[in-house]
């Protein structure tokens, strides 16, 4: 769950840097800080539904290699599945509001004469 909440925070921090740009014009229109985290905040739950999605994807498809390897679980324990997935779902939130401040921290100015 670490390395997931590490994956999420770098890549949502590294998007950050790539829209200063955008975040910059988009306060320069009259986006409020709250707008901006929203934005950045909704994009670490998309990340997470994908990572649940394709987690659980590739976690069913080899329960049956890993079978033997679990005891007294089955390997399709649906418990499991659910709390893992709402545990990353979560956790995901908390892991872009770093990168949700920072971006509300843009001087819109500096990021117009950006690049």
């Amino acid at each position: 769950m670490l390395l997931a909440a590490i994956g999420v925070y770098g890549v949502l921090a590294w998007a950050v840097a790539e829209r200063t740009r955008e975040i910059g014009i988009r306060m320069a229109l009259g986006a409020e800080k709250s707008d901006i985290t929203r934005m950045i905040l909704r994009r670490s739950l998309l990340l997470a539904a994908v990572g649940v999605a394709l987690g659980v994807a590739g976690a069913l498809a080899v329960t049956r290699v890993l079978a033997k390897f679990l005891f007294e679980v089955k390997p399709t324990d649906l418990r499991i599945f659910l709390g893992m997935a709402a545990l990353l779902v979560a956790v995901a939130p908390l892991a872009g509001l770093l990168p949700a401040h920072r971006a509300t921290r843009v001087d819109f100015l500096v990021a117009l004469r950006w690049e």
